[in-house]
Protein backbone atom coordinates (compact mmCIF):
# COMPACT_ATOMS: atom_id res chain seq x y z
CA UNK A 1 0.00 0.00 0.00
CA UNK A 2 1.38 3.53 -0.85
CA UNK A 3 -1.54 5.10 0.69
CA UNK A 4 -0.32 7.94 3.54
CA UNK A 5 -1.97 9.79 6.39
CA UNK A 6 -5.15 9.41 7.32
CA UNK A 7 -7.54 7.11 5.25
CA UNK A 8 -10.92 8.52 3.30
CA UNK A 9 -13.64 6.21 4.41
CA UNK A 10 -16.89 7.16 2.81
CA UNK A 11 -19.58 7.51 5.59
CA UNK A 12 -21.81 4.94 3.41
CA UNK A 13 -18.61 2.25 3.73
CA UNK A 14 -17.51 3.29 7.33
CA UNK A 15 -21.35 2.43 8.61
CA UNK A 16 -21.09 -1.08 6.77
CA UNK A 17 -17.79 -1.38 8.24
CA UNK A 18 -19.05 -0.81 11.93
CA UNK A 19 -22.47 -2.84 11.33
CA UNK A 20 -20.11 -5.70 10.42
CA UNK A 21 -17.68 -4.94 13.07
CA UNK A 22 -20.29 -5.03 16.36
CA UNK A 23 -23.23 -7.13 14.53
CA UNK A 24 -21.81 -9.53 11.98
CA UNK A 25 -21.00 -12.52 14.31
CA UNK A 26 -23.74 -12.14 16.46
CA UNK A 27 -26.27 -12.09 13.10
CA UNK A 28 -24.20 -15.10 11.40
CA UNK A 29 -23.82 -16.95 14.82
CA UNK A 30 -25.33 -15.74 18.15
CA UNK A 31 -24.40 -18.94 20.43
CA UNK A 32 -20.57 -17.73 19.16
CA UNK A 33 -21.08 -14.28 20.45
CA UNK A 34 -20.32 -13.41 23.87
CA UNK A 35 -22.87 -10.60 23.83
CA UNK A 36 -25.13 -12.45 25.83
CA UNK A 37 -23.03 -13.55 28.85
CA UNK A 38 -24.85 -16.41 29.98
CA UNK A 39 -27.81 -18.27 28.00
CA UNK A 40 -30.64 -19.66 29.54
CA UNK A 41 -29.74 -22.78 30.44
CA UNK A 42 -26.17 -21.88 32.22
CA UNK A 43 -28.17 -19.76 34.26
CA UNK A 44 -30.47 -22.15 35.32
CA UNK A 45 -27.94 -24.53 36.30
CA UNK A 46 -25.72 -21.85 38.27
CA UNK A 47 -28.95 -20.70 40.33
CA UNK A 48 -29.56 -24.29 40.86
CA UNK A 49 -26.13 -25.34 42.57
CA UNK A 50 -26.03 -22.04 44.39
CA UNK A 51 -28.89 -22.73 45.71
CA UNK A 52 -27.78 -26.31 46.42
CA UNK A 53 -24.87 -25.36 47.99
CA UNK A 54 -26.48 -22.60 50.54
CA UNK A 55 -29.23 -25.25 51.53
CA UNK A 56 -26.35 -27.31 52.40
CA UNK A 57 -24.24 -25.11 54.23
CA UNK A 58 -27.29 -23.92 56.17
CA UNK A 59 -28.53 -27.70 56.91
CA UNK A 60 -25.59 -29.92 56.61
CA UNK A 61 -22.98 -27.23 57.87
CA UNK A 62 -19.61 -30.00 58.48
CA UNK A 63 -20.65 -32.39 55.34
CA UNK A 64 -20.89 -29.68 52.80
CA UNK A 65 -17.41 -27.79 53.72
CA UNK A 66 -15.55 -30.88 53.36
CA UNK A 67 -17.46 -32.01 50.22
CA UNK A 68 -16.70 -28.48 49.01
CA UNK A 69 -13.16 -28.36 50.04
CA UNK A 70 -12.33 -31.91 48.40
CA UNK A 71 -14.03 -30.93 45.63
CA UNK A 72 -11.98 -28.10 45.12
CA UNK A 73 -9.07 -29.97 46.09
CA UNK A 74 -9.51 -32.55 43.08
CA UNK A 75 -9.84 -29.39 40.84
CA UNK A 76 -6.94 -28.01 41.88
CA UNK A 77 -5.26 -31.48 41.70
CA UNK A 78 -6.39 -31.87 38.17
CA UNK A 79 -5.46 -28.65 36.62
CA UNK A 80 -1.99 -28.48 38.19
CA UNK A 81 -1.31 -32.51 36.75
CA UNK A 82 -2.70 -31.19 33.11
CA UNK A 83 -0.22 -28.01 33.57
CA UNK A 84 2.20 -30.60 34.43
CA UNK A 85 2.03 -32.35 31.87
CA UNK A 86 1.77 -29.37 29.26
CA UNK A 87 4.85 -28.48 30.13
CA UNK A 88 7.18 -31.66 29.85
CA UNK A 89 6.00 -31.89 26.19
CA UNK A 90 6.86 -28.28 25.57
CA UNK A 91 10.29 -28.97 27.28
CA UNK A 92 12.17 -30.08 24.39
CA UNK A 93 10.85 -27.56 21.99
CA UNK A 94 10.62 -29.43 18.90
CA UNK A 95 7.09 -27.97 18.35
CA UNK A 96 8.11 -24.57 18.06
CA UNK A 97 8.68 -23.33 14.70
CA UNK A 98 12.21 -22.53 13.67
CA UNK A 99 13.03 -20.42 10.75
CA UNK A 100 16.76 -18.96 10.25
CA UNK A 101 17.73 -15.31 9.00
CA UNK A 102 18.73 -16.96 5.59
CA UNK A 103 14.86 -18.41 5.09
CA UNK A 104 13.93 -15.84 5.63
CA UNK A 105 16.13 -13.33 3.71
CA UNK A 106 15.79 -15.88 0.99
CA UNK A 107 11.96 -15.13 -0.11
CA UNK A 108 12.07 -12.87 -3.21
CA UNK A 109 9.53 -10.38 -3.24
CA UNK A 110 7.23 -12.32 -5.72
CA UNK A 111 6.85 -14.93 -3.04
CA UNK A 112 5.83 -12.58 -0.22
CA UNK A 113 2.12 -12.48 0.00
CA UNK A 114 0.45 -8.85 0.57
CA UNK A 115 0.43 -8.34 4.55
CA UNK A 116 -1.67 -6.56 6.80
CA UNK A 117 -0.89 -5.41 10.38
CA UNK A 118 -3.76 -3.96 12.48
CA UNK A 119 -2.52 -1.95 15.54
CA UNK A 120 -5.31 -0.52 17.56
CA UNK A 121 -4.49 2.02 19.98
CA UNK A 122 -6.72 4.23 22.52
CA UNK A 123 -5.86 7.17 24.35
CA UNK A 124 -2.14 5.72 24.41
CA UNK A 125 -0.50 9.22 22.20
CA UNK A 126 2.83 8.67 24.16
CA UNK A 127 3.46 5.23 22.27
CA UNK A 128 2.73 6.43 18.77
CA UNK A 129 5.96 6.97 18.03
CA UNK A 130 7.87 3.99 19.26
CA UNK A 131 4.73 2.05 17.46
CA UNK A 132 5.22 3.83 14.56
CA UNK A 133 9.54 3.58 14.61
CA UNK A 134 8.73 -0.35 15.62
CA UNK A 135 6.37 -0.75 12.44
CA UNK A 136 9.28 1.05 10.15
CA UNK A 137 11.92 -1.16 11.27
CA UNK A 138 10.01 -4.32 9.33
CA UNK A 139 11.81 -6.30 6.54
CA UNK A 140 8.97 -6.49 4.26
CA UNK A 141 8.61 -4.75 0.90
CA UNK A 142 6.62 -1.57 1.58
CA UNK A 143 4.26 -2.40 -2.03
CA UNK A 144 3.33 -5.14 -0.07
CA UNK A 145 2.43 -4.07 3.54
CA UNK A 146 0.15 -1.85 4.81
CA UNK A 147 0.17 -1.08 8.81
CA UNK A 148 -3.06 0.25 9.92
CA UNK A 149 -3.35 2.52 13.24
CA UNK A 150 -6.67 1.66 14.53
CA UNK A 151 -7.73 5.05 16.72
CA UNK A 152 -11.41 5.83 17.91
CA UNK A 153 -12.64 9.18 16.00
CA UNK A 154 -13.21 10.94 20.02
CA UNK A 155 -9.65 9.96 20.69
CA UNK A 156 -8.29 13.12 20.13
CA UNK A 157 -5.06 13.33 21.79
CA UNK A 158 -3.90 10.46 20.21
CA UNK A 159 -5.11 11.23 16.79
CA UNK A 160 -3.14 14.62 17.13
CA UNK A 161 0.10 12.52 17.86
CA UNK A 162 -0.58 10.89 14.83
CA UNK A 163 -0.57 13.43 12.53
CA UNK A 164 2.38 14.56 13.91
CA UNK A 165 4.52 11.48 13.77
CA UNK A 166 2.51 9.51 10.69
CA UNK A 167 5.21 9.93 8.10
CA UNK A 168 5.84 6.80 6.82
CA UNK A 169 3.76 5.52 3.44
CA UNK A 170 3.05 2.19 4.76
CA UNK A 171 1.25 3.30 7.85
CA UNK A 172 -2.17 4.91 7.63
CA UNK A 173 -4.68 5.97 9.89
CA UNK A 174 -8.22 4.31 10.32
CA UNK A 175 -10.35 6.70 12.34
CA UNK A 176 -12.99 4.35 14.03
CA UNK A 177 -16.42 5.62 14.51
CA UNK A 178 -17.09 5.90 18.47
CA UNK A 179 -19.62 3.11 19.07
CA UNK A 180 -19.86 0.48 22.00
CA UNK A 181 -18.70 -2.00 23.15
CA UNK A 182 -16.01 0.20 23.28
CA UNK A 183 -13.55 -3.08 22.73
CA UNK A 184 -9.98 -3.99 20.68
CA UNK A 185 -11.35 -6.66 18.74
CA UNK A 186 -14.12 -4.43 17.49
CA UNK A 187 -11.57 -1.93 16.37
CA UNK A 188 -9.62 -4.62 14.85
CA UNK A 189 -12.53 -6.30 12.89
CA UNK A 190 -13.50 -2.51 11.35
CA UNK A 191 -10.21 -2.31 10.51
CA UNK A 192 -10.45 -5.94 8.18
CA UNK A 193 -13.12 -4.32 6.62
CA UNK A 194 -10.24 -1.98 4.63
CA UNK A 195 -7.41 -4.54 4.69
CA UNK A 196 -5.58 -6.03 1.71
CA UNK A 197 -3.80 -8.67 3.28
CA UNK A 198 -3.29 -12.24 2.95
CA UNK A 199 -1.49 -12.29 6.07
CA UNK A 200 -3.18 -10.63 8.86
CA UNK A 201 -1.97 -9.65 12.18
CA UNK A 202 -2.19 -7.02 15.17
CA UNK A 203 0.29 -5.57 17.91
CA UNK A 204 0.06 -3.39 20.13
CA UNK A 205 0.72 0.12 20.86
CA UNK A 206 3.74 -0.79 22.40
CA UNK A 207 4.49 -3.25 20.42
CA UNK A 208 8.40 -4.07 18.81
CA UNK A 209 8.20 -6.83 17.30
CA UNK A 210 11.43 -9.10 15.42
CA UNK A 211 11.99 -6.83 11.91
CA UNK A 212 12.04 -10.23 10.41
CA UNK A 213 9.33 -11.69 11.76
CA UNK A 214 6.84 -11.23 8.64
CA UNK A 215 9.11 -13.01 6.53
CA UNK A 216 9.29 -15.85 9.38
CA UNK A 217 5.77 -16.15 9.09
CA UNK A 218 5.58 -16.64 5.48
CA UNK A 219 8.50 -18.81 5.32
CA UNK A 220 6.52 -21.18 8.47
CA UNK A 221 2.99 -21.35 6.49
CA UNK A 222 4.83 -22.77 3.44
CA UNK A 223 6.70 -25.24 5.28
CA UNK A 224 3.36 -26.33 7.48
CA UNK A 225 0.63 -27.80 6.88
CA UNK A 226 -2.11 -26.40 5.54
CA UNK A 227 -4.40 -27.23 8.54
CA UNK A 228 -2.39 -24.15 10.05
CA UNK A 229 -4.53 -21.52 10.21
CA UNK A 230 -2.29 -19.34 12.65
CA UNK A 231 1.41 -18.55 13.67
CA UNK A 232 1.81 -17.37 17.17
CA UNK A 233 5.30 -15.17 17.14
CA UNK A 234 6.41 -15.26 21.81
CA UNK A 235 6.10 -12.00 23.67
CA UNK A 236 8.97 -10.76 26.62
CA UNK A 237 9.00 -7.64 27.71
CA UNK A 238 11.89 -4.94 27.54
CA UNK A 239 11.61 -3.46 31.33
CA UNK A 240 11.50 -6.79 33.38
CA UNK A 241 13.82 -5.02 35.70
CA UNK A 242 11.77 -2.16 35.96
CA UNK A 243 10.29 -3.47 39.92
CA UNK A 244 9.07 -6.86 41.15
CA UNK A 245 5.96 -6.62 39.28
CA UNK A 246 7.91 -6.45 35.84
CA UNK A 247 10.26 -9.46 36.84
CA UNK A 248 6.97 -11.85 37.98
CA UNK A 249 5.73 -10.99 34.63
CA UNK A 250 8.19 -11.37 32.24
CA UNK A 251 9.06 -15.19 34.19
CA UNK A 252 5.23 -15.94 33.70
CA UNK A 253 5.35 -15.45 29.85
CA UNK A 254 8.47 -16.67 29.98
CA UNK A 255 6.71 -20.37 30.84
CA UNK A 256 3.69 -19.75 29.20
CA UNK A 257 5.46 -18.98 26.01
CA UNK A 258 8.58 -20.56 26.17
CA UNK A 259 6.76 -23.95 27.05
CA UNK A 260 3.26 -23.68 27.52
CA UNK A 261 2.11 -23.09 24.43
CA UNK A 262 4.88 -25.28 22.96
CA UNK A 263 3.15 -28.27 25.10
CA UNK A 264 -0.25 -27.51 23.87
CA UNK A 265 0.90 -27.17 19.73
CA UNK A 266 2.78 -30.12 20.44
CA UNK A 267 -0.26 -32.09 21.89
CA UNK A 268 -2.52 -30.93 19.34
CA UNK A 269 -4.70 -29.04 22.13
CA UNK A 270 -6.51 -25.71 21.43
CA UNK A 271 -4.00 -22.56 22.01
CA UNK A 272 -5.40 -19.37 23.34
CA UNK A 273 -3.75 -16.75 21.25
CA UNK A 274 -2.05 -14.11 22.99
CA UNK A 275 -3.71 -10.41 22.10
CA UNK A 276 -0.68 -9.57 20.08
CA UNK A 277 1.42 -11.19 17.50
CA UNK A 278 -0.52 -13.93 16.12
CA UNK A 279 -0.49 -13.89 12.20
CA UNK A 280 -3.58 -15.30 10.84
CA UNK A 281 -4.82 -16.26 7.51
CA UNK A 282 -6.87 -14.05 6.42
CA UNK A 283 -9.17 -16.90 4.51
CA UNK A 284 -9.93 -18.80 7.56
CA UNK A 285 -10.19 -15.06 10.08
CA UNK A 286 -13.09 -14.92 7.51
CA UNK A 287 -14.49 -18.50 7.78
CA UNK A 288 -14.49 -18.19 11.99
CA UNK A 289 -15.95 -15.37 11.98
CA UNK A 290 -13.13 -12.78 12.95
CA UNK A 291 -13.00 -11.33 16.49
CA UNK A 292 -16.33 -11.05 18.80
CA UNK A 293 -16.44 -7.69 19.53
CA UNK A 294 -18.14 -8.41 23.04
CA UNK A 295 -15.35 -10.52 24.41
CA UNK A 296 -12.98 -9.00 26.17
CA UNK A 297 -10.07 -11.73 25.66
CA UNK A 298 -11.35 -12.21 21.90
CA UNK A 299 -7.79 -13.88 21.32
CA UNK A 300 -8.34 -16.62 23.19
CA UNK A 301 -11.85 -17.20 21.86
CA UNK A 302 -10.70 -17.00 18.50
CA UNK A 303 -7.93 -19.48 19.27
CA UNK A 304 -10.65 -22.01 20.37
CA UNK A 305 -12.88 -21.21 17.32
CA UNK A 306 -9.53 -21.83 15.23
CA UNK A 307 -9.21 -25.09 16.55
CA UNK A 308 -13.15 -25.81 16.63
CA UNK A 309 -13.00 -25.62 12.91
CA UNK A 310 -10.62 -28.20 12.55
CA UNK A 311 -7.16 -25.60 12.04
CA UNK A 312 -4.63 -25.66 14.50
CA UNK A 313 -1.98 -22.76 15.52
CA UNK A 314 2.07 -23.10 15.75
CA UNK A 315 4.29 -21.25 17.93
CA UNK A 316 7.43 -19.33 16.21
CA UNK A 317 11.12 -19.11 17.33
CA UNK A 318 10.55 -15.20 16.75
CA UNK A 319 9.99 -12.27 19.45
CA UNK A 320 8.14 -9.62 19.73
CA UNK A 321 8.99 -7.00 22.97
CA UNK A 322 6.44 -5.65 24.93
CA UNK A 323 6.17 -3.32 28.18
CA UNK A 324 5.35 -5.75 30.79
CA UNK A 325 2.88 -3.97 33.34
CA UNK A 326 4.26 -1.87 36.11
CA UNK A 327 2.07 -0.86 38.52
CA UNK A 328 -0.02 -2.79 40.54
CA UNK A 329 -3.12 -1.04 39.84
CA UNK A 330 -2.97 -1.30 36.44
CA UNK A 331 -1.92 -4.97 36.53
CA UNK A 332 -5.44 -6.41 38.41
CA UNK A 333 -6.99 -3.94 35.95
CA UNK A 334 -5.86 -5.75 33.16
CA UNK A 335 -5.17 -9.54 34.47
CA UNK A 336 -9.02 -9.20 35.94
CA UNK A 337 -9.89 -8.32 31.76
CA UNK A 338 -8.28 -11.84 30.78
CA UNK A 339 -9.82 -13.86 33.58
CA UNK A 340 -13.29 -12.31 32.54
CA UNK A 341 -12.43 -12.93 28.99
CA UNK A 342 -11.50 -16.71 29.64
CA UNK A 343 -14.65 -17.33 31.83
CA UNK A 344 -16.93 -15.63 28.61
CA UNK A 345 -15.03 -18.06 26.13
CA UNK A 346 -15.94 -21.23 28.31
CA UNK A 347 -19.53 -20.02 28.63
CA UNK A 348 -19.47 -19.34 24.78
CA UNK A 349 -17.98 -22.42 23.72
CA UNK A 350 -19.97 -24.60 26.66
CA UNK A 351 -23.15 -23.58 25.23
CA UNK A 352 -23.27 -26.73 23.06
CA UNK A 353 -20.71 -29.40 25.03
CA UNK A 354 -21.80 -32.12 22.90
CA UNK A 355 -21.00 -30.39 20.43
CA UNK A 356 -17.61 -28.99 21.29
CA UNK A 357 -16.64 -32.25 22.69
CA UNK A 358 -17.45 -33.85 18.74
CA UNK A 359 -15.27 -31.47 17.25
CA UNK A 360 -11.95 -31.19 19.99
CA UNK A 361 -12.36 -34.61 20.89
CA UNK A 362 -11.39 -35.67 24.96
CA UNK A 363 -8.41 -34.91 25.58
CA UNK A 364 -8.89 -31.21 23.94
CA UNK A 365 -12.44 -30.68 25.52
CA UNK A 366 -10.54 -31.62 28.87
CA UNK A 367 -7.76 -29.07 28.39
CA UNK A 368 -10.18 -26.32 27.11
CA UNK A 369 -12.49 -26.72 29.98
CA UNK A 370 -9.02 -26.40 32.55
CA UNK A 371 -6.98 -23.75 30.69
CA UNK A 372 -10.76 -21.21 30.23
CA UNK A 373 -12.02 -22.21 33.11
CA UNK A 374 -10.00 -23.48 35.57
CA UNK A 375 -7.13 -20.63 35.15
CA UNK A 376 -9.52 -18.24 36.77
CA UNK A 377 -11.23 -20.33 39.55
CA UNK A 378 -7.70 -21.78 40.49
CA UNK A 379 -6.59 -18.32 41.15
CA UNK A 380 -9.80 -17.92 43.10
CA UNK A 381 -9.32 -20.95 44.85
CA UNK A 382 -6.06 -19.87 46.11
CA UNK A 383 -7.43 -17.21 47.48
CA UNK A 384 -9.80 -19.20 49.84
CA UNK A 385 -7.23 -21.51 50.90
CA UNK A 386 -4.63 -19.16 51.95
CA UNK A 387 -7.13 -17.51 53.79
CA UNK A 388 -8.45 -20.59 55.78
CA UNK A 389 -3.85 -21.36 56.44
CA UNK A 390 -3.52 -18.07 57.47
CA UNK A 391 -6.14 -17.96 60.22
CA UNK A 392 -5.35 -21.60 61.31
CA UNK A 393 -1.67 -20.39 61.65
CA UNK A 394 -3.02 -17.39 63.65
CA UNK A 395 -5.34 -18.82 65.88
CA UNK A 396 -6.01 -22.71 65.10
CA UNK A 397 -9.62 -21.96 65.52
CA UNK A 398 -11.47 -25.33 66.45
CA UNK A 399 -14.28 -24.35 64.26
CA UNK A 400 -11.32 -25.31 61.12
CA UNK A 401 -10.15 -28.50 62.96
CA UNK A 402 -13.76 -29.57 63.22
CA UNK A 403 -14.70 -28.90 59.53
CA UNK A 404 -11.37 -30.58 57.90
CA UNK A 405 -11.01 -33.89 59.46
CA UNK A 406 -7.88 -35.77 58.36
CA UNK A 407 -8.65 -36.67 55.07
CA UNK A 408 -9.80 -33.42 53.78
CA UNK A 409 -6.70 -32.02 55.29
CA UNK A 410 -4.19 -33.70 54.55
CA UNK A 411 -5.04 -33.62 51.02
CA UNK A 412 -5.31 -29.89 51.03
CA UNK A 413 -2.02 -29.84 52.47
CA UNK A 414 -0.66 -32.46 50.03
CA UNK A 415 -2.39 -30.39 46.87
CA UNK A 416 -0.79 -27.04 48.03
CA UNK A 417 2.67 -28.25 48.87
CA UNK A 418 3.28 -29.81 45.81
CA UNK A 419 1.18 -27.63 43.59
CA UNK A 420 2.95 -24.41 44.67
CA UNK A 421 6.68 -26.52 44.51
CA UNK A 422 5.64 -27.64 40.96
CA UNK A 423 4.84 -24.24 39.99
CA UNK A 424 7.73 -22.67 41.55
CA UNK A 425 9.98 -25.16 39.13
CA UNK A 426 8.19 -24.24 35.78
CA UNK A 427 8.61 -20.67 36.99
CA UNK A 428 12.11 -20.80 37.29
CA UNK A 429 12.70 -22.50 34.39
CA UNK A 430 10.50 -20.30 32.16
CA UNK A 431 12.99 -17.26 33.64
CA UNK A 432 15.78 -19.47 32.93
CA UNK A 433 14.36 -19.30 29.42
CA UNK A 434 14.68 -15.37 28.81
CA UNK A 435 18.32 -15.28 29.35
CA UNK A 436 17.75 -12.68 32.76
CA UNK A 437 19.10 -14.48 35.99
CA UNK A 438 17.91 -11.31 37.93
CA UNK A 439 14.15 -13.35 37.88
CA UNK A 440 14.83 -15.68 40.18
CA UNK A 441 14.11 -13.82 42.79
CA UNK A 442 10.93 -12.93 41.27
CA UNK A 443 10.33 -16.63 40.72
CA UNK A 444 11.25 -17.43 44.62
CA UNK A 445 8.63 -14.86 45.72
CA UNK A 446 6.18 -15.51 43.24
CA UNK A 447 3.37 -16.59 45.48
CA UNK A 448 3.30 -12.91 46.28
CA UNK A 449 2.37 -12.74 42.57
CA UNK A 450 -0.33 -15.37 43.22
CA UNK A 451 -2.09 -13.40 45.87
CA UNK A 452 -2.62 -10.49 43.24
CA UNK A 453 -3.64 -13.08 40.75
CA UNK A 454 -6.43 -14.20 43.60
CA UNK A 455 -7.11 -10.39 43.84
CA UNK A 456 -7.85 -10.15 40.30
CA UNK A 457 -9.97 -13.26 39.63
CA UNK A 458 -12.03 -12.34 42.23
CA UNK A 459 -12.70 -9.11 40.69
CA UNK A 460 -13.21 -10.33 36.92
CA UNK A 461 -15.35 -13.22 38.21
CA UNK A 462 -17.56 -10.19 40.07
CA UNK A 463 -17.17 -7.99 36.69
CA UNK A 464 -18.84 -11.15 34.55
CA UNK A 465 -22.10 -10.60 36.04
CA UNK A 466 -22.07 -6.97 36.45
CA UNK A 467 -20.76 -5.57 33.58
CA UNK A 468 -18.97 -8.64 30.81
CA UNK A 469 -18.07 -6.78 28.13
CA UNK A 470 -16.75 -3.54 29.52
CA UNK A 471 -13.12 -3.45 28.21
CA UNK A 472 -10.97 -2.00 31.86
CA UNK A 473 -8.42 0.17 29.80
CA UNK A 474 -4.74 -0.92 30.87
CA UNK A 475 -2.61 2.12 30.11
CA UNK A 476 0.68 2.07 28.57
CA UNK A 477 4.05 4.14 28.45
CA UNK A 478 4.29 3.84 32.90
CA UNK A 479 8.10 2.76 31.62
CA UNK A 480 8.82 5.94 29.77
CA UNK A 481 6.92 7.95 32.59
CA UNK A 482 8.97 6.10 35.39
CA UNK A 483 12.22 6.68 33.17
CA UNK A 484 11.96 10.35 32.68
CA UNK A 485 10.78 10.93 36.45
CA UNK A 486 13.99 9.20 37.46
CA UNK A 487 15.74 11.95 35.02
CA UNK A 488 14.07 14.51 36.59
CA UNK A 489 15.74 13.67 40.11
Amino acid sequence: MTTTGFAEITPEASRKALHEAVEGLWERDPDASARVAFVRWQKVVAAMLTLVVIAGLVIFTRFSVQALCLACTAVYLVTMIDRTVIFRRGLDGKAIVRISDEEALALTDDELPFYTVLVPAYNEPEVVGRLLAAMSALVYPPEKLEVQLLLEADDEVTIEAARREANDPRIRTILVPAADPRTKPKACNYGLEFAVGEIVTIYDAEDKPEPLQLRRVVAAFNKLSSDVACVQAKLSFHNSRQNLLTAWFTAEYGLWFGYLLPGLMDSRSPIPLGGTSNHLRRDVLDEVGAWDPFNVTEDADLGMRIAGGGYRTAVLDSVTIEEANSDMINWVRQRSRWYKGYLQTYLVHMRHPARLFGQLGLRSFARFNLLMAGTPIVALLNMAFWFITLLWILGQPSQISTAFPPVTYYSALICIVIGNAATLYMNIVGARATGDSHLLWACLTVPLYWVMMGIASTKGCWQLITKPSYWEKTFHGLDAVEDEAVEEA
